[in-house]
């Protein structure tokens, strides 16, 4: 009897002295987890940033064609050499081109959407308007031209064509003059462009002739975008001459009456110079040397009636 009271005394003790030393567990608590952090998407930034670094500094709003054709790359230098003006080029589509100016971040334009343009010059927003030159849209795709569209006498033609074979099409889808006429020429074909063949770009030409030849599609080009690309595309050139295809540019001083900050005699310098007879002698051979053919038409002697625009 002594055993058993001596025994279970013990086991007691042995018993508080590990409850003693064990460490007290806090009871579990309920995990509130944080609330995802929604990341808003990356934002390409509008090229505004663009900044005077002095009085004889202008701002040249242009269209990706302009760029990518490397006509730029012969005039404003020598625009530079003889106004003693310097150019910050921005390189945009049309559209966004346009918007830019009535906002009062550029000094002058050089543009290709002829109602676009009236329109920017109704609203008071540009102060002169004068025709420069053409050159003329194509459209281009695989040697293979699954849609059959080779040789096809109108674009709408083409385009119907190209959408019954849901063969691939990559546009622009960025607002610029290239891609106001292939919306056009969609309407006008009375076919809305949506499904997988459709593709948008939402680049430059250069960039989107890039795409249309690595997924052996067809797109909507400026001829001169397309001659100075060539060689890096498998794009041949499929419809042309279509009178609808015409691409005309335009120079345009934005208002110095609505954006008092504008450097309007850099812009009417530059405007003059764009539409000046040795200027547009440079503008008509451009291209000749490398390709056998101007890759613009002066038009400078002309207006706008002559080439057919209202």
């Amino acid at each position: 009897m002594l055993r058993r009271t001596t025994f279970v005394s013990l086991f007691l003790i042995l018993v508080i002295a590990l409850a003693a030393c064990a460490t007290p567990t806090a009871p579990p608590q309920a995990q509130t987890e944080a609330p995802a952090q929604t990341q808003a998407p990356a934002q390409t930034p509008e090229p505004t940033a663009v900044v005077r670094s002095g009085p004889k500094d202008i701002i040249l709003l242009t269209t990706t064609s302009t760029q990518d054709s490397g006509l730029l790359d012969v005039l404003i230098p020598d625009f530079q050499q003889k106004s003693g003006y310097t150019v910050k080029t921005v390189a945009v589509g049309t559209g966004q081109a346009l918007k830019m100016g009535e906002d009062c971040n550029a000094d002058v334009l050089l543009v290709h959407a002829p109602s676009s343009e009236k329109d920017f010059m109704d609203k008071g927003a540009g102060k002169e308007r004068f025709l420069v030159m053409h050159n003329d849209f194509i459209f281009v795709g695989p040697a293979s031209d699954p849609a059959g569209i080779k040789g096809t006498a109108t674009s709408v033609e083409a385009l119907k064509k190209i959408a019954a074979a849901s063969a691939p099409f990559v546009s622009r889808g960025d607002d610029s003059g290239t891609h106001k006429m292939e919306l056009g020429l969609w309407k006008k074909a009375e076919i809305t462009p949506e499904g997988e063949w459709y593709l948008e770009s939402g680049q430059g030409m250069g960039a989107t002739l890039k795409i249309a030849s690595e997924k052996n599609a067809y797109t909507l080009t400026d001829r001169a975008t397309y001659l100075a690309n060539k060689e890096g595309l498998g794009l041949d050139v499929l419809v042309e001459g279509d009178p609808a295809l015409l691409n005309v540019y335009h120079v345009i001083t934005v208002n110095p009456e609505k954006c008092v900050d504008v450097v309007y005699d850099g812009a009417k310098a530059f405007a003059d110079y764009m539409v000046a007879p040795e200027t547009q002698a440079l503008i008509g051979q451009f291209g000749v040397d490398k390709f056998g053919q101007p890759l613009f038409v002066p038009d400078a002697d002309k207006t706008d009636a002559d080439l057919g625009l209202p």
